[in-house]
């Protein structure tokens, strides 16, 4: 089974681009993605669960929910992320720096409440590695998901090559591949802390030129690396399925 682990219903750029979840399945579809990992970001913890619940309620058998953690001056938002999880069924928590600080008074709360309910938390750090070591470092029971093996798009091997040593320390530390642009290290990674911590995505749906290209630009990146067929199958699906228990 195929699942990215990374799509957005909304994304976090200027635009706020959104997607359908027919867009989205269409393209994993036309892919040969069986399984995709949805949230909404840019928007309000509460937006968000509204979105995933309205994708996952048209394709309960493809589309899996995460909720996105953006704490808010109007009110908390531990006790949404609770409901969400607790009530509705949603597998993971999505956090990023680009709208929420990472500092230990606004996020801790929520690392310490993914660890007590066994779910993961998909953070893209903007390559901030001080942050996800702190916070591995207080929570390692909380599975923490590195997006982009720590930054979007980095052609810095320095920077990578901290993350995957900051894996090898800590075990609930797993990377993301999603935007990763210098393969070989997702080869390196898999080598060095297993295939069962390095976890496919697309970070999609992107007109880049189109949505169904970007897609398949992605997957054919894991499966160029050569890898062997059991660590493929593991980082294309395995791994995140394990995570989620799906």
């Amino acid at each position: 089974m195929i699942i990215d682990s990374h799509v957005h219903l909304k994304h976090g750029d200027a635009q706020r681009t959104e997607y359908t979840p027919e867009v989205i399945v269409e393209t994993m579809d036309a892919v040969g993605i069986d399984r995709s990992v949805v949230f909404a970001m840019s928007t309000t913890t509460r937006r968000s669960i509204e979105m995933a619940l309205e994708a996952v309620e048209k394709f309960p058998d493809r589309l899996i929910p995460y909720v996105y953690a953006l704490p808010s001056y109007e009110r908390p938002v531990i006790e949404e992320l609770r409901e969400a999880i607790e009530k509705l069924g949603f597998k993971g928590i999505k956090i990023h720096v680009g709208e929420c600080t990472l500092a230990e008074y606004v996020i801790d709360p929520v690392i310490r409440l993914a660890g007590e309910l066994g779910v993961p938390c998909l953070i893209d750090p903007a390559g901030r590695i001080g942050d996800i070591e702190r916070m591995a470092s207080s929570f390692p029971k909380t599975p923490i998901i590195v997006a982009h093996m720590g930054r979007y798009l980095c052609r810095d091997e320095g920077l990578i090559d901290r993350f995957i040593e900051l894996a090898e320390r800590h075990p609930s530390v797993y990377l993301d591949v999603s935007g990763v642009v210098l393969t070989h290290k997702i080869a390196e990674a898999v080598e060095r802390i297993g295939a069962e911590r390095v976890i496919f995505g697309t970070d999609g749906p992107h007109e880049d030129p189109d949505t169904v290209g970007f897609a398949r630009k992605e997957l054919e990146k894991i499966k160029s690396l050569g890898l062997k067929p059991e660590d493929e199958s593991m980082v294309l699906g395995g791994a995140i399925a394990r995570l989620l228990g799906v």
